[in-house]
């Protein structure tokens, strides 16, 4: 053989390259899924963790009226509004009500607005000037909340207010029913 015929051609590797590409390739390989595992990886395991981290209940005051001007004095007023709870992954959101009532316009009684027998909403019956539960035939006195007539065990929950720049805010809270105890659900 001839020394030409014992050098390599330019199309042929050398092994100490091709040694070269496939290490390179191989650590290249393993860095992309290591990055894939993480980026997917963590995005699960924190949908996982989460939850048990959680704060704590978030602060209920809900703001029912935007200005105290526009409610009238002597009337009860019902304001509606939807609650959104968040436990773990699960989202709620319920509508609730609460009774408004002031006898000066500057302090305001709030009671919620589920009758305390069975969980009824109430109405306000002008005529009488009470709240009237058409279920079970429950009255409730306006000003104290206190039972005129029927079953149900205890008065109106009374509810916290709060006037925040001409705006009401009562702090919501829900309660067992059928009981004499007020008792927060």
């Amino acid at each position: 053989m001839s020394d030409d015929s014992k050098k390599s051609s330019p199309e042929e590797p050398h092994p100490e390259d091709a040694l070269g590409r496939r290490t390179f390739l191989r650590r290249v390989s393993g860095i992309g899924a290591a990055l894939s595992a993480v980026m997917v990886g963590f995005p699960v395991l924190r949908a996982f963790v989460s939850p048990s981290f959680t704060r704590a209940k978030p602060d209920a005051w809900v703001k029912v009226a935007d200005d105290i001007a526009l409610l009238d004095v002597g009337t009860p007023v019902r304001v509606n509004f939807v609650q959104t709870l968040q436990d773990a992954w699960v989202q709620t959101r319920t509508l609730n009500g609460v009774w408004l009532y002031t006898e000066d316009g500057e302090k305001f009684k709030a009671y919620n607005g589920h009758c305390t027998h069975l969980g009824c909403s109430y109405v306000h019956d002008k005529e009488r000037g009470d709240f009237f539960c058409p279920c079970h035939h429950g009255q409730f006195d306006i000003k104290t909340g206190n039972v005129l007539a029927g079953p149900p065990p205890r008065p109106l929950d009374e509810l916290p207010v709060e006037i925040r720049d001409s705006a009401v805010f009562v702090k919501y809270a829900d309660f067992r029913l059928g009981v004499p105890d007020k008792i927060e659900a």
